[in-house]
C-alpha cells in the first residue's frame, strides 16, 4: 500500500455515498481550476452516490465546470440498462444543469477495438498531462468480488504496463467485451476513491489492506497513484476481515 493511502470506514453504504459526496462537493466548489475532470464508475454504490448528489448538493456543485469521464464501459448501446453512461445519465445528469459537451461517454456500441483507440485519444486532447500521461482530477472506482477494478480483471494484469490510455478487455466469466482505462492512468491521477459495500467484498479488501501474498492477484492492489491521494471508503460490512 502508498505511503498517502488513506482508509474511512463508514456504518452503512449510505455514510460512505455521503462522505464521498461532501468530498466531491468541497473539491468543485472550492477549487479556482477553470475545469474538474471526474472519470466514474458503475455499480450500485455509485448509483447511491449520484443519488446523494442529487439530494444534497444538486445546488452547490459548479456543473457546468465538472467534465465527466468513465473508467470504463461495457460495450452496449447508451440505452442499454447495463450502460455506466444510461445510469448516470438517468440518475444525475438529467437532474442538473451540465453541457453537453462536459459529458465524454465510451461509446460502447462501436467496435471495441476502435472505440478505445477513439476514446484515448479524445482523454489525450482535454486532460492537463503529467509527463506525457493524462491527469484526472478524481477517479472514482469500485471493487469487484473477485477484485477486479475498472474493467481490468486478475487474468489481465498486464493492463498495468499497458503504454496505451484505454483499452478492451472482456469479462473472464461472460465473455462481454468492455473498454477500460490503463494502469498507467489510473495511477496518475491527482486523487483516486475506492467506493467499497457489503460482505461480499470483504475478503478482497482484507488481502489489500494485510498486504497478503494473495493480494498480488488483484488488480484493486495495484492502483497506487504515483502523484496523488488514495482513499478507500469502506462500509464495516466490507471492512470486517481486516487485521
Amino acid at each position: 500500500m502508498a505511503t498517502t493511502t488513506e482508509v474511512k470506514i463508514f456504518p452503512t453504504p449510505k455514510k460512505v455515498c455521503k462522505a464521498v459526496a461532501h468530498e466531491i462537493q468541497k473539491l468543485t466548489h472550492g477549487s479556482s481550476q477553470s475545469r474538474f475532470d471526474i472519470a466514474l464508475s458503475g455499480g450500485k454504490t455509485p448509483k447511491k452516490l449520484f443519488e446523494t448528489l442529487i439530494k444534497k448538493y444538486k445546488d452547490s456543485i459548479p456543473w457546468e465546470r465538472i467534465h465527466f469521464w468513465w473508467g470504463d464501459e461495457r460495450c452496449v448501446s447508451p440505452n442499454s440498462d447495463e450502460s455506466n453512461f444510461k445510469m448516470a445519465s438517468d440518475i444525475l445528469f438529467q437532474y442538473v444543469g451540465i453541457p453537453s459537451k462536459n459529458i465524454h461517454r465510451i461509446k460502447g456500441e462501436n467496435p471495441p477495438e476502435e472505440e478505445a483507440t477513439r476514446y484515448a485519444a479524445e482523454i489525450d486532447k482535454n486532460l492537463n498531462h503529467r509527463g506525457e500521461i493524462p491527469v484526472f482530477d478524481l477517479i472514482l472506482l469500485g471493487l469487484g468480488d473477485d477484485g477486479h477494478t475498472a474493467s481490468i480483471f486478475p487474468d489481465q494484469l498486464e493492463i498495468f504496463e499497458e503504454s496505451r490510455n484505454c483499452v478492451a478487455t472482456r469479462h473472464p466469466l461472460s465473455g462481454q467485451n468492455r473498454i477500460t482505462l490503463t494502469g498507467k492512468v489510473l495511477n496518475n491521477a491527482n486523487r483516486v476513491y475506492f467506493l467499497v459495500t457489503g460482505e461480499s467484498k470483504s475478503m478482497r479488501v482484507s488481502e489489500i489492506m494485510n498486504n497478503d501474498e494473495a493480494a498480488k492477484l488483484l488488480p484493486a492492489y495495484y492502483i497506487v497513484p504515483q502523484n496523488g491521494l488514495l482513499i478507500w471508503f469502506i462500509d464495516e460490512p466490507a471492512a470486517s476481515k481486516i487485521s
